[in-house]
């Protein structure tokens, strides 16, 4: 009878000690074969040994070798099920790190690779195959760059596939989208070989994890290809009806957007955008015939019942003339309006806002003119400028031209609500500019005002994310100047503090007191614990991990958590750091997971979040790395591990927190003295009686 597979012969020698021939049952915890080897050598404390390689690397071997090697064999299996079972196991011990470099050494992707080429299983075993060569992929210890030609186009088939185990594509499109992102060649030859009808297949099933995995390989494409190809991409699928069904079907859907959708939508957005870019940066030609012919249709739209008709026989001087008044009149700061367009950005785009305002909305372009016109000359509205300026806002406020951030899910519904959204946002933007000019009674002086007020109405509104382009509208309309005056006022009443030397030295006493309440909030937040997304070098993952600090703060304790899982509790989770061995506490750059991605400014949100603990793991200093949800968890989660350390508090948080704490203790403590000014110093001490006469001796009775 052949013995089991999980059961090999090795030998083992030590100096000065007759060599042994073993049976090694590698199903065995490692620490039972050393009792047995050093009882038949009659040693004692097996714990002290360990089993070393006599040739190569000479590496000791641990339990992972052990379990690698019987995984490995397992998918060589000519059993179904046997295969099926050692990748459920690879699934599930992947995501360590010291378990996948093993497996990576021993050729266990080339196995997984075989298993997903040769597809000879279309069901579970394959989907449990691609999600083991993901996991392995992770890590980063062999680039995307090494996966040969056939196996692309081999998991290209799957996403082609008419019928197929729908566990299977979601994972096929998310290892095309890692090839893509990671490779540009191979980025390229999915390009070619996945069709676009075929991504907007997998778009419109009920299936939210296909829809999202769709949208983050159509995503992943639109980054990999260049402007011309990107926008010629993005004329196809608007053709298609994309934007139509993301809007009714995804972001107005009845179950609740996740998040990676909401970063692959904020992506497609700035992408979007970004189309805009090459007009923002190319300034007006004045020898164009093109761009000259289209500044004279904004001079002739807006005073074609004033300006000449070709048959007047105007002389040349004359209507030059007439036309420099009439330029200065929509607002130029030119005769020649050549001159305003040549400063970028905002470029050709400000002239392109100009003449969609004029044709989509003519009668209240011309009302707007002619309105302006009819004013004294110091309060005119001038159309030109604040077009130009309103363009440079837009294109401030909404990013175009930045890079992607790899965390961010902050997108506007409406831009998908209709066609041509950045031009239509401009024309209620230009409406509201000159409603907001005539609230403030402005002048030409107060240019530079009004737009900070503008600025300021379009952000909030924006902030409010509204759904659609008329509600946009209707809210930033409604919050008029004076709206916007109360709005200022109440937020400084908020955070300022009175300065006078009595409130100041209460306030320091205070201080204390409120750090302390301060420091308890920030560990009981530790003790609740939260959950943290884990976040690769190469992009942003989907997977989720708990930490917590236990109730007496004398231990971390963490571990991975299910998507759409309730919170674990403390007792469940398999890892502890006891607090006592935490060395330090790093921040941003200085954190090890983040360090290697270099200073591009599609980091800089990731270092702002980013944090790490260091902490003795034996003899050598490991880390816990974080990634926050936001900034203000991140600083209650950097407090709470600085109040743990014995070190200051000192986050930006912290500081709102105690200010608000010290203005409220101090109203409290100054509620009798309302209306009741506090002088500046102390009164003065009146100087001592001539005599003490007053004084009454009570222990003197009286006969």
């Amino acid at each position: 009878m052949a013995p089991p597979r999980n059961v090999v012969k090795i030998a083992v020698q030590m100096p000065d000690a007759i060599p042994q021939l073993i049976q090694l049952d590698q199903a065995k915890p490692l620490a039972t074969v050393l009792k047995e080897v050093c009882d038949a050598w009659s040693l004692t404390h097996s714990e002290r040994y360990a089993l070393q390689f006599a040739d190569g690397h000479r590496r000791y071997i641990t339990e992972n070798d052990l379990e690698a090697e019987q995984l490995l064999g397992g998918l060589q299996s000519s059993s179904r099920e046997a295969r099926r079972e050692a990748l459920k196991q690879l699934v599930l011990l992947a995501s360590d790190m010291t378990f996948a470099q093993e497996i990576i050494s021993r050729d266990g992707l080339q196995r997984l690779g075989t298993i997903i080429e040769d597809g000879d299983d279309l069901g579970e075993v394959l989907a449990l195959g691609l999600r083991a060569f993901l996991e392995l992929m992770e890590h980063g210890v062999v680039s995307w760059e090494t996966l040969s030609i056939p196996f692309v186009r081999k998991v290209v088939s799957y996403v082609n596939m008419n019928l197929m185990d729908a566990s299977v594509q979601p994972l096929a499109l998310g290892l095309l989208e890692s090839v893509t992102l990671s490779s540009p060649a191979l980025g390229q030859l999915v390009k070619s070989e996945v069709p676009l009808d075929r991504l907007l297949v997998h778009l419109q099933v009920m299936n939210q994890q296909l829809q999202t995995k769709a949208m983050a390989l159509l995503t992943a494409l639109l980054q990999g290809a260049s402007p011309a190809e990107r926008k010629h991409m993005l004329d196809y699928l608007w053709q298609r009806n994309l934007r139509q069904f993301i809007y009714k079907n995804i972001i107005h859907s009845a179950t609740p957007l996740g998040d990676e959708m909401a970063h692959h939508l904020y992506v497609l957005q700035a992408l979007m955008l970004g189309l805009l870019e090459p007009r923002m940066r190319t300034p007006l030609d004045p020898y164009s015939q093109e761009q000259r012919e289209q500044l004279q249709a904004l001079r002739q739209v807006a005073f074609e019942s004033e300006g000449e008709s070709p048959g007047t026989g105007l002389s040349a001087d004359r209507r030059r003339s007439l036309c420099a008044r009439e330029f200065r009149k929509l607002g130029f700061s030119n005769s020649n309006p050549a001159q305003d367009l040549e400063r970028v950005p905002p470029g050709l785009l400000a002239l392109d806002n100009m003449l969609y305002f004029s044709r989509h909305a003519p009668s209240a372009y011309s009302r707007f003119v002619l309105e302006n016109s009819s004013r004294e000359d110091k309060h005119e509205c001038p159309f030109a400028r604040s077009s130009i300026q309103l363009t440079v806002l837009l294109c401030e406020l909404l990013r175009v031209g930045e890079p992607c951030s790899e965390t961010a899910q902050d997108f506007s519904p409406m831009f998908f609500g209709q066609d041509q959204s950045f031009h239509e946002l401009f024309c209620v933007a230009i409406q509201l500019l000159n409603k907001t000019w005539k609230e403030m009674r402005a002048t030409q002086e107060d240019f530079d005002k009004v737009m900070q007020v503008v600025r300021e109405q379009l952000a909030r509104t924006l902030a409010l994310k509204p759904t659609s382009l008329e509600l946009f509208r209707t809210k930033v309309n409604a919050l008029t100047y004076g709206e916007v005056m109360r709005l200022r006022q109440t937020e400084r009443l908020h955070q300022e503090g009175t300065l006078a030397p009595p409130i100041l030295e209460l306030r320091e006493k205070l201080k204390p007191e409120l750090m302390g309440l301060i420091r308890q909030q920030r560990l009981l937040r530790l003790c609740e614990g939260m959950l943290f997304r884990k976040i690769s070098s190469r992009r942003r993952q989907d997977k989720l991990w708990f930490c917590c600090l236990s109730p007496n703060h004398k231990v971390l304790q963490y571990g991975d958590v299910e998507e759409g899982a309730s919170l674990p509790t403390p007792e469940s989770l398999p890892e502890q750091i006891p607090v006592a061995d935490i060395r330090a506490l790093l921040m941003g750059k200085d954190c090890p997971h983040v360090r290697e991605k270099g200073s591009g400014k599609q980091n800089k949100d990731l270092y702002e979040l980013a944090f790490s603990i260091s902490y003795d793991h034996g003899e050598e200093e490991a880390y816990l790395n974080f990634i926050a949800p936001s900034k203000r968890d991140f600083h209650l989660w950097t407090d709470g591990l600085n109040a743990l350390l014995g070190s200051p508090m000192s986050s930006e948080q912290t500081r709102l927190d105690l200010e608000q704490l010290l203005t409220m203790e101090t109203k409290l403590r100054l509620l009798e003295l309302e209306n009741v000014p506090i002088p500046e110093r102390p009164p003065p001490v009146p100087p001592p009686p001539t005599n003490f006469n007053f004084c009454y001796d009570c222990s003197i009775t009286e006969p």
